[in-house]
């Protein structure tokens, strides 16, 4: 039996339902049910049938989707996925800001822990965030958690001034303006799309600033037929198989994380033979986090 029909197997038994980010490895996107960003997971997350969901991502995104689907078996294959960013900011932190602000409400990037979202209004992802902000009257004081670069894009956006956490993306802080020129001089004429973590300068120098499902979208509907993707290399796996007849280029080789690529095969197949690792959140934190996250899937 061949690795895919032992995870098909295992699948089969434990009703199970592999669900992978777009920065994973190539091979783990391809044997997942459904792949996505932290939207469109996240939705998908929230309408799972199944009795297993095996994550392929990082930890707070098993934690969300452990947070929306309680009685429900989370695996999260590669226990030690982490998020550098969401590991920026803790609960206790957070709560000390508010102190400083009681009339403001927060916002916090999905890419944070079941802690952090706990003591959130709302939670946002890099697709919705202009979205989520704007359902807010424009005088409503905002913090906004814990990426400074999405949250001062966000707020560009809308021309508001947001108390931002100081956290952020190394893997996104890595790329540059003379990374944009470079690749600009390789490749004339080809549109340059950057993630909203990237830093503001590479988001000025760049055509469009999308989440990676909106760079999906984007594309799709263009007549160029080349493209310089500015995010984690991973979505470019996703891109060449929807768009056969176009070309993309990373716009930094070393926009790799490394927690992203944390998950094989072999560990997906042991996640479902051993029914580890169970990923579970306490119910007083999960039933606070889950407001947040609600809140955001309800505005459309």
């Amino acid at each position: 039996m061949t690795l895919h029909e032992e995870i098909r197997s295992l699948q089969k038994k434990h009703n199970a339902v592999i669900l992978a980010h777009n920065y994973q490895p190539s091979e783990v996107q391809d044997i997942a049910d459904f792949t996505g960003d932290s939207l469109e997971l996240a939705r998908k997350a929230a309408d799972i049938h199944a009795a297993v969901i095996v994550f392929c991502g990082v930890h707070f995104m098993a934690e969300t989707a452990a947070i929306l689907n309680p009685g429900k078996t989370v695996l999260l294959p590669a226990a030690d996925a982490g998020c550098p960013m969401a590991d920026m900011i803790t609960g206790c932190q957070l709560r000390d800001l508010k102190a400083k602000h009681p009339n403001a409400k927060v916002l916090c990037y999905v890419n944070s822990t079941a802690e952090v979202k706990a003591e959130s209004d709302c939670c946002v992802t890099s697709a919705n965030a202009v979205a989520v902000a704007q359902s807010y009257p424009p005088d409503q004081e905002i913090i906004f958690v814990p990426d400074r670069h999405l949250g001062s894009f966000t707020a560009e956006k809308l021309g508001r001034t947001f108390i931002l956490w100081p956290g952020f993306c190394p893997t996104h802080a890595r790329i540059t303006v003379s990374h944009i020129r470079a690749a600009r001089d390789a490749h004339p004429g080809a549109p340059v799309l950057v993630h909203p973590e990237c830093p503001k300068p590479v988001r000025d120098a760049a055509d469009a600033v999308f989440s990676t499902g909106g760079m999906c979208r984007y594309v799709q509907g263009r007549p160029e037929n080349t493209f310089i993707i500015g995010t984690e290399t991973g979505i470019l796996h996703r891109l060449r198989n929807e768009n056969p007849g176009k070309t993309f280029f990373p716009l930094l080789e070393l926009a790799v994380c490394p927690n992203m690529k944390k998950i094989t095969l072999e560990k997906i197949l042991w996640s479902l033979r051993d029914m580890q690792t169970v990923i579970a959140v306490p119910e007083p934190i999960s039933l606070r986090a889950r407001r947040a996250i609600e809140a955001m899937l309800a505005i459309h």
